[in-house]
């Protein structure tokens, strides 16, 4: 592990963490706001992430 770099995958699964990072306070924004389609926008963020997430994953490990 020491001097390991970041390649492609880790950085496509940093950028999901983020982005579902996001997505997660997008939703406690629409909870305060009372914005049903705020909600449904993170909770579809939130999907497309854990779907992308796991097609990386699945790819990952059949290299």
């Amino acid at each position: 592990m020491v001097g390991e770099t970041m390649n492609w995958m880790k950085v496509c699964f940093l950028c999901l963490a983020v982005f579902a990072t996001l997505c997660v306070a997008s939703l406690g924004v629409a909870v305060a706001e009372r914005s049903i389609l705020l909600a449904v926008l993170c909770f579809a963020g939130l999907y497309g992430t854990f779907a992308a997430s796991k097609k990386l994953r699945a790819k990952l490990q059949t290299h």
